[in-house]
């Protein structure tokens, strides 16, 4: 079976967390402090597409999809 994220940025996910348990990890704009582990794992993500690693693209919310329809 294929890997879901390429290794780089698996270890991109796993230095946020790190972050995130220290409490040093901050959200976008407002600098605030992340608390929540789904948020720190969001933050990784990104941060490896920005650095061109292998990973899917985000799903989009259902306001979304119902918006389209």
């Amino acid at each position: 079976m294929a890997r879901k994220y390429s290794r780089k940025a698996s270890s991109s996910v796993k230095r946020a967390m790190k972050k995130r348990k220290s409490g040093t990890l901050k959200s976008g704009r407002s600098g605030r402090k992340v608390k929540s582990r789904k948020q720190a794992i969001a933050i990784g993500l990104s941060e490896a597409r920005k650095k061109g690693a292998k990973v899917p693209k985000k799903k989009k919310s259902a306001k979304k999809r119902k918006a389209k329809r």
